[in-house]
């Protein structure tokens, strides 16, 4: 049975065959280029973010204590961070780090919350070893700066972080699933994939339209890590597999890519 929602296919959504032994996931050069546009936009955000932290800094030993503007510069800071560390996030679905380094693995993928205790940290202590402020001046400052550390902290830290291990994994299990085929179906407020476009999950009134592309296209474009478990056991059950048959492949090569993926909707 086939669905009867509107199906749009992505680019690059390419079958292989059973039993063949996969590489370590490669994004392609169109996926690691937009991924190096994105940092670039994020360090440069970054940067003013800590250029905004400094102008605060000069305005606390200024008299008179100009308290309203270094509130703005604190909001601006906020903002610069926040947008930079969404921007690195998003780079990192495109382009995600190795789990074998464990300090460039973190690094990477939680360098926005690095740069927002770098943007806000330094502030916070100078406001409260400020001899020139009073205990009000303090608390105030003191506490938006806080607040405003947390907030850039939580959504600066990805608590879902991509790796190209989980990519190939990911590949893996459907391919087994499926008899060879990565091709997945999602929503666009979907929070899992599927292998069937008819699994009663994405088949709602509420779905007006279902996408169609590769493991790493769910997760690239839409940070979706889950396989529906509906179609999951249906493939199962359907193909007659036994999990004790499944096993993860192993075998990386440092020459051997992934077959080149367009991101583009048709």
């Amino acid at each position: 049975m086939a669905t009867n929602k509107k199906v749009t296919r992505l680019n690059g959504g390419t079958p292989s065959t059973e039993n063949v032994s996969r590489p370590a996931f490669v994004p392609t050069a169109e996926s690691k280029g937009k991924a190096t546009q994105l940092r670039i936009i994020a360090g440069i955000l970054w940067f003013l973010a800590i250029v905004a932290e400094v102008g605060a800094i000069a305005l606390l030993f200024k008299q008179p204590l100009l308290m309203v503007w270094i509130i703005v510069l604190i909001v601006v800071d906020l903002a610069f961070v926040i947008i930079g560390s969404m921007l690195w996030k998003k780079s990192n679905r495109l382009d995600p780090a190795s789990e074998k380094d464990k300090f460039k693995f973190f690094m990477q993928n939680q360098l926005g919350l690095v740069a927002a205790i770098i943007a806000f940290l330094p502030l916070i202590v100078l406001i409260l070893t400020n001899k020139n402020l009073d205990g009000k001046q303090k608390g105030i400052l003191g506490g938006i700066a806080a607040v405003a550390l947390i907030v850039a902290g939580l959504a600066s830290y990805d608590f879902n972080p991509p790796s190209q291990e989980q990519y190939a994994e990911q590949t893996d299990r459907v391919e087994w699933l499926t008899g060879g085929n990565n091709d997945v179906y999602w929503t666009k407020s979907g929070k899992k994939y599927h292998i069937y476009d008819d699994c009663s999950s994405i088949n709602t009134n509420k779905t007006d339209s279902i996408f169609e592309g590769s493991v790493a296209q769910a997760r690239e474009l839409k940070n979706i890590t889950d396989l529906c478990k509906f179609c999951e056991n249906r493939a199962i059950k359907e193909r007659g597999l036994n999990e004790a048959d499944y096993t993860k492949t192993t075998e990386n090569t440092d020459d051997e890519t992934l077959p080149e993926n367009n991101l583009e909707i048709e």
